[in-house]
């Protein structure tokens, strides 16, 4: 993994302001693409503040990416005993990684936070791979003391911080899979999600709830539409699921669908070795994306063979193409033979 994987958010984000967002309640929020880095609302983004659960986001990622979904896990006795939002777990029984993740991310359940952690070595450790995570990403203005977020000054966060971590959280299939579900039956535990934005607004795809009476009401929330994902986050925000209904309404009103290549579009010319005939490298089907009003255009790059010996078969696959705004690809299709 690079390091400062996401630093092209912070140095290269365009701000664009939204009329409607002067009566946004939170302390601090800010609601930016996942993708280019673009930055449509921030209010005091970049203070440090508690988060409360949201710190779940950082416990998922690190037991996604260290433990075997299907091992099963004994839930010692001081998860059991932990307090405060839970999934409900007996000291000494046996639960499945998959389990304690869902539990985590739609129970938000401290209970969960604490049995993973020791499974990947216990409560410091785990926060040293959490921290650890959270450096190589770049995140300034982020440390965590523990795995479940509940009050501790050394635990927090800032809004870009939250909305970096999310963004980069989503392009882990795992993650994006489980905090975008409204409801699970995992092993037998059925789980519904306390995000509300998943039924409350369309095309929401996650991502975590947090609250403590000293962070206040935390929100994390994405929306992916037309080829597009935003993600919002507030915090200390009394009302959080109108703010960020609010402010993706007013993102998504400048979003419009572009067609971006069209289906039997030449892409590119291949040369054969006799040196006199090409193979036409084409589009197999009309592509769209969304494009926000203000928006540069992308680019295509194009993976292809330098050349070929004969002519391939029509239809045949030749290579792929990467649509692109700045570093990050936003699309991509096969190129086929014309």
């Amino acid at each position: 993994m690079k390091k400062r994987i996401l630093s092209f958010f912070v140095s290269g984000c365009l701000l664009t302001a939204l009329a409607g967002a002067a009566q946004i309640s939170a302390e601090s929020a800010i609601l930016l693409d996942a993708d280019t880095g673009k930055v449509f609302y921030e209010k005091d983004a970049d203070e440090r503040r508690l988060i409360a659960s949201t710190t779940k986001i950082m416990t998922a990622l690190c037991a996604l990416s260290s433990l075997d979904p299907d091992a099963q896990v004994r839930v010692p006795e001081e998860a059991a005993r932990i307090g405060g939002s839970s999934m409900y777990l007996k000291a000494g029984e046996v639960v499945s990684v998959r389990a304690l993740v869902h539990g985590l991310l739609l129970l938000s359940g401290n209970d969960a936070a604490y049995t993973l952690a020791e499974a990947m070595g216990g409560q410091e450790a785990c926060c040293a791979r959490m921290n650890a995570l959270a450096a190589r990403l770049g995140l300034a203005d982020t440390h965590f003391a523990n795995p479940h977020g509940l009050d501790d000054p050394e635990n927090y966060s800032s809004a870009r911080g939250l909305a970096l971590l999310a963004s980069f959280a989503l392009k882990n299939p795992d993650f994006a899979a489980v905090c975008g579900k409204a409801e699970a039956c995992v092993d037998g535990r059925i789980m519904r999600n306390h995000n509300k934005l998943l039924s409350l607004y369309p095309d929401a795809i996650g991502v975590k709830t947090g609250f403590t009476k000293a962070a206040g009401r935390c929100l994390v929330s994405a929306v992916r539409r037309s080829g597009r994902t935003l993600v919002c986050v507030s915090l200390s925000d009394p009302d959080d699921w109108n703010d960020h209904i609010a402010l993706y309404d007013e993102a998504f009103s400048s979003l419009s669908e572009v067609l971006i290549a069209k289906k039997g579009e030449c892409a590119s010319r291949i040369p054969l070795a006799d040196g006199e005939s090409t193979v036409r490298a084409v589009f197999a089907q009309d592509i769209t994306l969304g494009r926000f009003a203000g928006e540069t255009d992308g680019r295509w790059e194009l993976a292809l063979p330098r050349f070929y010996y004969r002519s391939p078969e029509k239809g045949a696959v030749l290579g792929t193409a990467y649509y692109k705004i700045g570093a990050q690809v936003l699309a991509q299709t096969v190129l086929v033979c014309g």
